[in-house]
């Protein structure tokens, strides 16, 4: 008599407790020591300070499921932001500010696919490369100086709501909905997977791995011009060094959320928890008065200790 044989299929909700447990130590350390964490107005400052790291971490939660890092974001972000609010204060419109940066992300998210899928170079080498590019393009465009005088049609944005929810929120969960649908309800969303997974599967298929691997970076570096307008509206005003450093805290989310760095095994809800975890953490760290430096210091950690997590999970 023959024995039917059991397959255990791999459960997404099996990276719940991790992602979980992360988020209730951080909430019962920071409710002991810092007066005035658990209230509403902080809480919902919280999630209105990660919309933009929301913005950034999704497109690099797909990023990471080619195998690919792209260190550039932050600095990306940066010279959006300073793009949208030259543009706004030029044209007084704020879409035309936002296009600006559109055009500008999606620009470097091509050059960056193209030198990671054309050229062969690898991701970590040539996102660098891109990084201090941004970065000098910021430094240029700005004089090192601020952009001030934006116009209210941009201001407005991070303070007003919808519903009585904040728009910074509403645009964040409007972009979770939109790279859910891409990544498990479209074709695409599968090349995706297959882009880390199996991307021989793809050449078979007729496919090409480049130019799906390019549109994957686009979209990173087009996300970070929308993110820009968001930190433009929040700092009410474009600054040349305003996102560096963002691209560790979304590497940190997408790590701490369970996506693999390999075989393009990747989870967004994760994503948005592991967002929630940094922001917790860089919030209750600011509410104890901590220096930024400390706080840095302490999403490297994180993210030390999520990549360590990842190599065991790999290795199981």
């Amino acid at each position: 008599m023959r024995e039917a044989a059991v397959v255990s299929q791999p459960n997404p909700l099996q990276r719940i407790p991790g992602v979980a447990m992360v988020l209730v130590l951080l909430i019962a350390l920071f409710s002991a020591i810092a007066p005035g964490f658990l209230s509403v107005a902080n809480l919902s400052n919280v999630l209105v300070q990660s919309t933009i790291l929301t913005m950034l971490a999704l497109p690099m939660t797909l990023i990471i499921m080619t195998e690919g890092l792209d260190l550039s974001m932050g600095a990306v972000l940066t010279l959006t932001s300073l793009c949208v609010a030259i543009v706004s204060l030029a044209t007084k419109s704020m879409l035309l500010g936002l296009g600006a940066g559109l055009l500008v992300g999606a620009g470097f998210g091509i050059v960056n696919g193209w030198l990671v899928a054309i050229l062969g170079i690898p991701p970590f080498v040539a996102t660098l490369g891109t990084l201090g590019m941004a970065q000098g393009l910021s430094l240029i465009v700005s004089d090192g100086q601020s952009v001030v005088g934006i116009p209210h049609s941009v201001r407005d944005i991070y303070s007003a709501t919808l519903l009585g929810i904040p728009v910074p929120i509403v645009m964040a969960l409007v972009t979770y909905a939109a790279f859910h649908g891409l990544l498990y309800h479209t074709r695409f969303g599968t090349y995706i997977f297959a882009l880390g997974g199996n991307r021989e599967a793809l050449r078979y298929a007729g496919l090409s791995p480049n130019k799906l691997l390019i549109a994957v970076y686009a979209i990173g570096g087009a996300m970070a011009g929308i993110a820009g307008l968001l930190m433009t509206a929040r700092m009410n005003s474009g600054h040349p060094t305003a996102g560096l450093g963002l691209e560790f805290d979304a590497i940190a989310a997408v790590a701490v959320g369970g996506t693999s760095f390999e075989r393009g095994n990747g989870w967004l809800l994760g994503t948005v928890l592991g967002v929630i975890a940094v922001g917790v953490l860089r919030n209750g760290l600011n509410l104890i008065s901590l220096p930024s430096s400390v706080q840095v210091a302490s999403v490297g950690v994180l993210v030390i200790v999520a990549l360590f997590l990842d190599g065991l999970r790999s290795r199981a």
